[in-house]
């Protein structure tokens, strides 16, 4: 008899990920094509996987998945858990994750204090943090890559998140399977729905920790997930997670695209002098054109997160509703004019 179907599922995504981890290593290096259990062998020491691990049912049932399937396929598999010090009590129960995580046998595991920040409010400050944390373990550790355990649910989430600001696709695209510096992020869990992952825990008897931060309205996902949601799913039916994960992998899609299309058409809209031309630019369809003043403004020294909609809407209207208007100012001091039939884009 096989296991529980929630087990089978989160351990097909955790698999799932992992050969593509071993592929990647294996034609990195070079190495013919095979199985990955038949390259394993000629990678000594095996690659190292860590899961980052909260407590929580969607890690923890990430980390059971991780724990049984790596060793089938020669993979070291480790555990990390943030402590963000943001609840009493935090640290114990950042000791209590690492036993749980040991008990499971995964090798390295480690629990990481950070300090938490006010930049860009609660939320992002805590990500912000949690992520430099993984990103030093994983390079302390020399991690192939760092699984994350954000569901369906959580992406369904995000893309009404990315709704509500206005902020266009690549908004709307939701959070990406492999994303970070070299893909060390790994999300296996975008198509497995947050009821298995915790079905999987209680078949399992892996004990769980419900952080209380994920039912305070205070924070606005918590909103969401216990307001938002639900009034949805009543209005329109159930289906609703499921759709909102669809589209973002549709409109991931897409916003690849036209950043290729933005990419191959800049070098054709500069002058010999590497200066855009606005003649150019305005024949472009507005995302193209959009995504390569974006790219431009990030070039001049314009900080990638301080970079709205609004800011390269203005920019934009200096080639699509020229009026002979000044420069505009942009985040890190960044200044876009139009001059004689070109747009400058630089700091000061």
């Amino acid at each position: 008899m096989g296991p529980h179907p929630a087990v089978a599922a989160i351990r097909l995504a955790v698999r799932r990920v992992l050969h593509d981890i071993l592929t990647e290593l294996n034609t990195t290096a070079g190495v013919p094509a095979a199985t990955a259990a038949e390259r394993m062998p000629e990678r000594p020491p095996s690659p190292l996987v860590l899961v980052a691990c909260s407590g929580g049912a969607d890690s923890m049932a990430l980390a059971s998945a991780l724990a049984f399937e790596a060793p089938r396929l020669g993979v070291r598999a480790g555990g990390v858990t943030v402590d963000h010090g943001l609840q009493s009590g935090s640290d114990l129960r950042a000791e209590e994750v690492v036993l749980r995580l040991r008990e499971l046998g995964l090798d390295p595991v480690e629990a990481t204090a950070v300090t938490v920040g006010r930049a860009g409010g609660p939320e992002a400050a805590a990500r912000d943090a949690r992520y430099a944390a993984l990103d030093a373990a994983a390079a302390r550790h020399g991690a192939a890559a760092v699984l994350l355990g954000h569901t369906r649910d959580d992406q369904a989430e995000t893309v009404l998140l990315g709704l509500a600001r206005g902020s266009g696709i690549r908004s709307l695209s939701g959070m990406a399977a492999v994303s970070g510096a070299g893909g060390r992020y790994r999300r296996p869990f975008l198509q497995v729905d947050r009821q298995i992952a915790r079905k999987a825990c209680m078949v399992q008897s892996l004990p769980v920790w419900d952080d209380p931060h994920n039912a305070d309205p205070a924070y606005t996902r918590s909103r969401l997930r216990h307001e938002g949601l639900p009034a949805l799913e009543k209005a329109l039916g159930k289906g609703v997670v499921e759709a909102l994960a669809r589209t973002a992998q549709l409109s991931r899609d897409d916003a690849d695209a036209l950043d290729t299309w933005a990419r191959q058409a800049e070098a054709g809209v500069r002058d010999a002098s590497g200066v855009l031309e606005c003649a150019k630019l305005y024949a472009l369809p507005p995302a193209v054109r959009r995504r390569i003043l974006r790219r431009a403004a990030i070039d001049a020294g314009a900080p990638a997160g301080a970079l709205f909609a609004r800011h390269i809407e203005e920019v934009d209207r200096l080639i699509t509703g020229w009026r002979g208007q000044g420069a505009i100012n942009l985040p890190g001091k960044v200044v876009a004019r139009r001059q004689g039939g070109r747009l400058v884009i630089r700091q000061g």
